[in-house]
């Protein structure tokens, strides 16, 4: 597993960032920088994406499987403590450890995601991953990025140019995702399934201090469900952001701060 590491490498205070299912740990290069003058920030690659190795069978690109790398990760970051924050499926990963008994997280940020995921949102988005994956040129490719992602709000031309530069990549002359294709398969290998039962169980069981974020126009976490995050488990708080669906993508000035405030009050507890 491949990440990225920003601040104080011997700082003991530590902030693991994940990205969601299409995406990569270079997502959050502006709130990890934001981050860093108070904290040690790790952004991993999830395998078959960025970095990261690829799986010989698609069939490995599971939550299972995740977990287990980033639980490894926390361990060979060789701290017992960290605060987490997950977009998408890098929040569902973090709700898994947050769940565990004596798990290492103390304080958690889950970005636009929930204990029942919005069928249409999922389907949205398994249907689009891996489906087309090699472009003629980075503007092509850039171009692709800014359509497939219009759900994530209004950015500028800079703002998509960073959200595309560690995703569209050159290698023999085409360019590229970053991530393995073979990862739609698993997500729509998923999809198939009769749909199971909801994670309100490991909801409950989390109790350290939570932050949930929602786009208003999100298809993935439905208003309803983020409202009653804020009466189960931990009881969490609540910060939507209008004019935006799945999901906000923390380069925000405000949704920078709100991350950063969240992180540091723990200082003061």
């Amino acid at each position: 597993m491949a990440y990225a590491e920003w601040g104080d490498p011997d700082n003991p205070e530590v902030v693991v960032c994940v990205h969601g299912l299409s995406r990569n740990g270079r997502d959050f290069d502006t709130l990890a920088r934001a981050l860093s003058a108070t904290h040690r920030v790790a952004c991993p690659d999830i395998v078959g994406r960025g970095r990261s190795d690829q799986l010989g069978d698609y069939r490995g690109y599971s939550f299972p499987q995740y977990v287990a790398d980033c639980v490894t990760l926390i361990a060979r970051l060789n701290v017992e403590r960290v605060c987490w924050v997950g977009t998408s499926m890098g929040g569902l990963i973090g709700m898994m450890i947050a769940a565990m008994p004596g798990g290492p997280i103390v304080r958690l940020v889950v970005n636009d995601v929930g204990p029942v995921i919005g069928r249409e949102g999922i389907g949205r988005i398994g249907k689009a991953v891996g489906t087309r994956t090699e472009f003629e040129s980075f503007e092509e490719g850039l171009a692709y990025v800014v359509q497939a992602s219009a759900s994530f709000g209004p950015h500028t031309p800079e703002q998509w140019r960073l959200l595309s530069e560690h995703i569209v990549l050159e290698k023999d002359g085409k360019w590229h995702l970053h991530y393995d294709p073979r990862i739609g398969d698993a997500t729509r290998a998923e999809l198939a399934k009769p749909v199971t039962a909801d994670l309100w169980p490991m909801w409950d069981l989390i109790t350290c201090p939570t932050l949930v974020l929602r786009g208003a126009e999100s298809d993935l976490l439905e208003e309803t469900v983020a409202r009653e995050m804020t009466v189960r488990g931990p009881k969490a708080s609540l910060i939507t952001y209008a004019g935006v669906g799945h999901a906000p993508t923390l380069m925000q000035p405000d949704q920078v701060a709100d991350v950063v405030s969240f992180i540091n009050s723990s200082k003061e507890n």
